[in-house]
């Protein structure tokens, strides 16, 4: 029997911050057909660029323009693929000490399961929910998996 490495509990720390969350094509063209909106129109709202990148912008306070306190995402069916990603980063898969860093601010991360629990669990995960990217101008390096990484997934 196998414990669950993340169970999600919406507090919502993960949309706390500036500039992590990258915007793909696919991520534009879902979010833009969530909120009913062109995908220009969307970008003029709610993106700006980072570099290469496009990214969501973060409200006065400090979290994701669409984070609703006491609710959590206001998107999250078209969330970009960052966020659905999230614990499963490459940096927490291939490095224990980063994974254990994230435990203090993420309340789902079970430390229990342990860190290969949580590596064979979140390559699964990205597998099984298309998040896996190649390196690229506009892919957030978080989801770009390293080839031993890569090796790992279940068939």
């Amino acid at each position: 029997m196998s414990t669950t490495a993340f169970d999600c509990k919406r507090c919502g720390h993960c949309c706390h911050g500036e500039g992590g969350i990258v915007l793909t094509g696919r991520d534009r063209q879902r979010l833009a057909e969530h909120l009913g909106l062109s995908v220009e129109d969307m970008l003029l709202r709610y993106a700006e660029h980072a570099g290469e990148k496009l990214r969501l912008r973060a409200g006065e306070d400090g979290f994701c323009v669409f984070f609703l306190q006491g609710v959590g995402c206001g998107v999250h069916p078209g969330r970009p693929d960052i966020c659905r990603a999230w614990p499963y980063f490459r940096g927490n898969l291939v490095d224990r000490a980063s994974w254990e860093m994230i435990q203090s601010d993420c309340p789902g991360v079970a430390s229990a399961a342990g860190h290969e629990a949580f590596v064979q669990q979140g390559v699964d995960y990205l597998y099984d929910n298309d998040l896996v990217h190649e390196p690229g101008t506009e892919t957030p390096r978080a989801l770009v998996l390293t080839e031993a990484l890569k090796r790992r997934r279940r068939s």
